[in-house]
């Protein structure tokens, strides 16, 4: 059954433009179009599509306000279109915040510059998130969760259990965490919950463009205990503090334990910037045996590879499971490959992290 989409914005080019993109998918159906977060919150309810995608910037009604509508009265998955600029970066968080589980920028040529390239990530963006089942609540939906759905890829907590690795019992001296897709909000809810004594650095990998993540950086630094920030070149890691990868670069780490630092790069053809790959590979070198890294929800199977080399070095690894992720890719990915330690909710990682250092 194909893929129905509402499709939402103020210009009527690019409704078209977005149309024909999406409908050029045999898998897709585009199904209505709204001009306005009025209609928008109309046109849900009416025609119960699987997916909306949404503007920010609209008359009548916005569309961070449409959203937080429709994820309160009729909620469905919404995909923002966003501009890549400090402000949009922030009406963009707020949007995610606001029940939102993803955002393409709105000029296609900062996606890809080849037409079909930015029609294909379009088109498996809208399809991956029509498998997002998202529950109403009559409170602000900062937090869309997916309910409990079976699929072949993770049948049932049993089967889940049975791969679970053999669990670390040393001292963790790092934390890292790697996320995509539903990650920011993912993010916030589990740093929140950590103490501001914390008693080890923390390093966080998630996909966002360079100019989304220092507005992410200083949105949880407001938000949590922790002091967290965008991660510098030569940063030294110290407790209690959380380093974020910058959008479009790769972050290493370098030295020795208490004495480890970070080490950034513009590496070329490399799907990810920045990679959790990259970013837990190193870690292995620093911290063999002494790191905590947890696979956060995302599309695609980022982080197993560096995951996999963690934990041949004696780390321990933790993946969030299917039904509280927004897009159980990554963290599947971890699973599957048998490195996961722990498989847990969302709403268990924070606590788990305290009790486990």
């Amino acid at each position: 059954m194909a893929t129905r989409v509402l499709v939402v914005d103020d210009s009527g080019f690019f409704r078209r433009r977005v149309s024909e993109m999406l409908e050029a998918d045999p898998l897709i159906k585009v199904i209505g179009m709204a001009e306005n977060g009025e209609q928008a919150i109309q046109k849900a309810a009416e025609l119960k599509p699987d997916v909306i995608t949404m503007d920010i910037e609209m008359p009548v009604l916005d569309g961070i306000s449409a959203t937080r509508k429709i994820m309160a009265q009729t909620p469905t998955p919404i995909i923002m279109f966003s501009s890549l600029t400090t402000e949009g970066a922030k009406a963009t968080l707020d949007a995610l915040e606001s029940g939102a589980v993803d955002f393409l920028p709105k000029r296609f040529e900062d996606i890809a510059k080849d037409k079909d390239e930015v029609r294909k990530l379009l088109c498996q963006r809208v399809r991956e998130l029509a498998r997002t089942r998202l529950s109403p609540s009559r409170h602000k939906a900062a937090s869309p969760t997916r309910t409990p759905v079976m699929s072949p890829r993770s049948a049932s907590t049993a089967r889940d259990t049975a791969k679970l690795a053999p669990a670390s019992t040393g001292m963790i001296k790092l934390l890292a965490i790697g996320t995509s897709t539903g990650g920011p909000v993912a993010l916030q809810k589990v740093l929140t919950k950590l103490p501001k004594n914390i008693s080890v650095p923390i390093l966080l990998i998630q996909h966002m463009p360079s100019t989304f993540t220092p507005a992410f950086a200083k949105r949880l630094d407001q938000m949590c205990a922790i002091e967290v920030r965008q991660a510098e070149d030569k940063d030294v890691l110290r407790p209690g503090v959380a380093l974020l990868a910058p959008g479009g670069r790769q972050m290493r780490i370098e030295g020795r334990p208490g004495n480890a630092h970070v080490r950034l790069s513009d590496d070329a053809g490399l799907t990810y910037k920045p990679s959790v790959d990259v970013a837990f590979s190193s870690i292995a070198n620093v911290y063999p045996k002494e790191t905590l890294a947890i696979v956060l929800t995302g599309m695609g199977a980022d982080g197993r590879e560096g995951a996999k080399v963690l934990k041949q070095r004696g780390s321990e690894i933790w993946a969030q499971d299917e039904a509280s992720s927004v897009i159980y890719g990554m963290p599947a990915a971890i699973v599957d490959a048998g490195l996961a330690t722990k498989v847990l909710s969302l709403d268990e990682v924070g606590p788990g992290i305290i009790k486990r250092l």
